[in-house]
């Protein structure tokens, strides 16, 4: 069996020389919460099974203070780093990597441009091309409403709160695009990303426990890894999100940057509770 990964996310504003670790709610809201690599080094000691960065405030005049922050972090943190935010080219990607990333995360530039995700995928390979979704629900008050998005070519979703589609976001989250995210989901597939980081934009920074209806409806759609991200509050919603998706990973922030729960401590009750974990 394959153990689930356990994966901090460290979300950076990098306006900064040195760059500060943020978290939000809802994408919005956002407060300090660390250094870059403090928190790497900790949570690679813990235990963390790979870690995320994301440059949430990405511009190309920042692609080298970025390179100085993975770079730092990569000599002293020997788990799998992927790294996204503002990578709009395989060059971009090209000095990531350089850096010490182990895989690229593209989301933004990877809507405006498809093409970049064959383009990364054939460079470096399928599986150090991930590609995040930024989804966020789309209520549909009627069945005529639902068969008129239907017809627009939405996948219409059943849900406790009646039927919705998914929207992709961009920009970090300050922009909607119109595109479906589980079509979507399915044709970074087809390109050749390995791996998909799915965010629920309704879920992000409240603690209520994962968006399961988004993450299973994509997990049932495609065959690639899918990372669970927006909403954990602890264990427990990682166990729920574990125990009714096939989610290969679930991240986390901030109960990990306030110090709620560690990593060695939510692996140990995912494995007491039946979830294959590396301990």
């Amino acid at each position: 069996m394959l153990t689930k990964r356990i994966i901090p996310c460290l979300d950076c504003d990098l306006g900064v020389p040195e760059g500060r670790v943020v978290k939000g709610i809802e994408f919005k809201s956002i407060t300090y919460a660390g250094i870059p690599w403090e928190l790497a080094a900790e949570y690679g000691e813990q235990g963390a099974d790979e870690l995320v960065f994301l440059d949430i405030t990405a511009s190309n005049e920042r692609r080298e203070t970025m390179a100085h922050v993975i770079e730092r972090t990569a000599s002293n943190v020997f788990i799998p780093l992927t790294v996204g935010g503002g990578i709009r080219s395989v060059d971009d990607a090209k000095r990531i990597f350089n850096a010490g990333a182990d895989k690229i995360s593209v989301n933004t530039a990877a809507i405006k441009n498809p093409k970049l995700v064959n383009e990364i995928a054939e460079m470096f390979g399928n599986q150090a091309c991930v590609v995040a979704i930024d989804a966020k629900r789309r209520h549909l008050p009627s069945d005529e409403e639902a068969k008129k998005r239907a017809d627009e070519e939405r996948e219409i979703i059943d849900t406790k709160e009646g039927k919705c589609w998914f929207e992709c976001s961009f920009y970090g989250g300050k922009k909607f695009t119109g595109v479906d995210a589980l079509k979507w989901a399915q044709e970074v597939e087809e390109r050749g990303a390995g791996e998909i980081l799915l965010t629920s934009m309704d879920r992000d920074g409240t603690k209520d426990g994962f968006d399961i209806e988004l993450t299973k409806a994509v997990c049932d759609r495609v065959n690639i890894p899918v990372i669970a991200s927006g909403g954990c509050g602890g264990p427990k919603h990682m166990k729920e999100v574990f125990e009714l998706s096939d989610v290969s990973a679930a991240l986390a922030a901030s109960i990990f940057h306030y110090k709620e729960y560690t990593i060695r401590e939510v692996k140990q009750y995912l494995k007491e509770n039946g979830i294959s974990v590396r301990l």
